[in-house]
């Protein structure tokens, strides 16, 4: 490989499943919403106004992700979106879900070595649609009763009418949108305990003046997000991925590709290398000038490994290599190239002295 003609001097964003930049019509749906000044639960012109901005945007996101205005609950995120989905419900799950839903189950279900979860009671049980570290696409079963679809969202085809599962998170920052707003959606008929009360918005199923500019960001993300879907975008970021892996595989024999012989997010590719940790991978790419994430996690300033990575079988020493890249639309095959070259040129040095 070399970086000859390749542009060194622009920094490359690889981290769109920590978040994804801003999309153009969130900020000038969020910059509109600003000027609007009612309360949503006002009954003047003014209030009504705001009120319209909120059930528009309802009704773009319920499109996008092809479920009913009405089964769209607004929260502060996904993470609020898990408790008031999981709170009493004594839901059973893997240690492969998000800790925001990790919080509230029961983490008995097993994990295979491919990263598949194997479901007992569909009815009792939570279970991602997609990984954020590895971006493992699972098959969802019939009557499932909670599905994260957070990092699904925007870059997978799927259907919440369609998807088997009662209820469902979903985030805006994830696809373009603003971060601080996401939703939980429901089925018809299933019973939603609010967790905050007070006036008794989101039909009654979390109080709170409405975050009216939040919404109308998600709103606008969502159907841009849809549209691309619709386009092939990330058919095209698929390419990009794939062109990245097979450039380090044909220079590093030994890094392991998680998850890449079954389905997975289109951008999304998850980097072993057994001696190298991930932590010191993500700040000499840093340095590069590729932001990159680990598979590992910093808690009170304690560094571990990947809990995803361990239930899936790996050893934590293995698991504390890992590395994430994930792409998105604005990124080029230059990009993924500089990247390769500049990952592939640290491994070389990092072997080096470790000889």
């Amino acid at each position: 490989m070399t970086g000859a003609g390749r542009d060194t001097g622009r920094r490359v964003y690889l981290d769109h499943n920590a978040t994804a930049p801003l999309r153009d019509e969130a900020r000038a749906a969020m910059i509109a919403a600003m000027d609007v000044v009612g309360n949503p639960s006002s009954v003047h012109a003014e209030g009504r106004a705001a009120k319209a901005l909120v059930e528009r945007a309802r009704a773009q996101v319920a499109a996008a992700f092809g479920a009913e205005g009405a089964d769209v609950i607004f929260t502060s995120g996904a993470t609020e979106a898990a408790a008031l989905a999981c709170a009493g419900r004594g839901l059973h799950g893997a240690g492969v879900e998000h800790d925001a839903v990790r919080a509230w189950i029961d983490e008995d279900l097993k994990v295979g070595a491919r990263g598949r979860v194997q479901v007992i009671d569909p009815a009792a049980s939570v279970l991602q649609l997609a990984n954020s570290e590895t971006g493992i696409v699972q098959e969802l079963p019939e009557g499932l009763a909670l599905t994260d679809a957070t990092q699904a969202f925007g870059k997978l085809p799927v259907a919440f009418n369609w998807c088997g599962a009662r209820m469902a998170l979903i985030s805006a920052h994830k696809l373009g949108g603003p971060k601080g707003i996401g939703a939980l959606v429901v089925k018809r008929g299933t019973d939603i305990a609010a967790r905050i009360r007070g006036g008794g918005q989101e039909m009654g199923r979390r109080s709170g003046t409405e975050n009216v500019i939040g919404i109308a960001g998600f709103g606008a993300a969502a159907e841009a997000a849809a549209r691309d879907l619709a386009e092939g975008v990330w058919d095209r970021v698929a390419e990009l991925r794939n062109i990245l892996e097979s450039s380090i595989a044909a220079a590093v024999k030994h890094t392991i590709f998680v998850g890449n012989e079954g389905p997975r997010l289109p951008n999304t590719s998850c980097l072993l290398t057994p001696g190298w940790k991930g932590e010191t991978q993500v700040m000499q790419m840093d340095l590069a000038g590729f932001a990159i994430s680990a598979g590992s996690a910093c808690s009170s300033g304690k560094v571990r490994a990947s809990r995803v990575l361990t239930a899936m079988g790996y050893d934590e020493a293995t698991a504390a290599s890992a590395i994430r890249v994930s792409l998105g639309p604005d990124v080029t095959e230059d990009d993924v190239l500089r990247f390769a070259d500049a990952w592939c040129d640290k491994e070389k040095k990092h072997r080096a002295r470790a000889a």
